[in-house]
């Protein structure tokens, strides 16, 4: 890791269809070996079928409370102490928060053998907009682990 200065931060572009930054961030998770196209029709076919089963509601903001729903508050960060492994409890920043999210979400999609992966997606959002389903357990398993080591709260600088 260079220690000369902090990488920069390039701006995520804007979604062609949605004009929204979580839709074009959601499709770079997706994207596998520089395929983009290929990712955005997954996602919008997700988009598509989570509006065939709620026509009264937008497909985006499904995404935006399935992301909040799912976002990690806190997580554990290894530190060594003279010799000593400790998992220490840190606060997520709120964009590591949105990737861990986005992350959890598009894995657990494309771990559901047997279906199309779009139509994967769309379940995996619609079960974390609800509350439940595997991106929510991780996030309660990650809390769960960050609660349990508490105590070397005192470790983090």
């Amino acid at each position: 890791m260079s220690r000369r200065r902090q990488a920069s931060r390039r701006p995520v572009v804007r979604d062609a269809k949605y004009q929204n930054t979580l839709v074009s961030r959601l499709v770079n998770t997706v994207m596998v070996c520089g395929k983009k196209s290929t990712a955005q029709r997954i996602v919008y076919g997700a988009f598509d079928r989570i509006s065939e089963k709620n026509p009264a509601s937008n497909p985006v903001e499904i995404l935006q409370r399935a992301v909040d729903n799912a976002k990690p508050r806190i997580e554990t960060k290894a530190r060594r102490v003279g010799g000593a492994t400790y998992q220490v409890p840190l606060e997520v920043p709120s964009d590591r928060q949105a990737s861990l999210a986005l992350r959890w979400i598009v894995s657990f999609a494309d771990a559901r053998k047997g279906i199309p992966m779009k139509e994967a997606l769309a379940a995996e959002i619609m079960e974390a907009y609800q509350g439940q389903g595997n991106a929510i357990r991780k996030r309660d398993e990650v809390h769960k682990m960050a609660q349990a080591n508490k105590a070397f709260a005192h470790f983090r600088w």
